[in-house]
């Protein structure tokens, strides 16, 4: 993904989100998926999806068990 698309899905994660330290990195190896920052931690990536000429993102996020609260 080129800069700009960078940049317009940097801007509404953190507006949709409500939080400044979510960041997007490009990733070295893909052209067609960002890493989805939070401060320093990697939380998820995001994905470019083009069929028929239409344009779409999906954002993926693993959350492990033993990173969640004891209840």
């Amino acid at each position: 993904m080129n800069a700009t698309e960078t940049a317009k899905l940097q801007s509404y994660l953190q507006s949709k989100f409500n939080n400044n330290m979510l960041q997007l990195a490009r990733r070295p190896k893909a052209n067609d998926s960002l890493e989805v920052m939070l401060g320093s931690e990697f939380i998820g990536v995001i994905y470019k999806d083009e069929d028929e000429g239409e344009v779409s993102y999906q954002f993926h996020m693993a959350i492990i068990e033993e990173d969640l609260p004891a209840m």
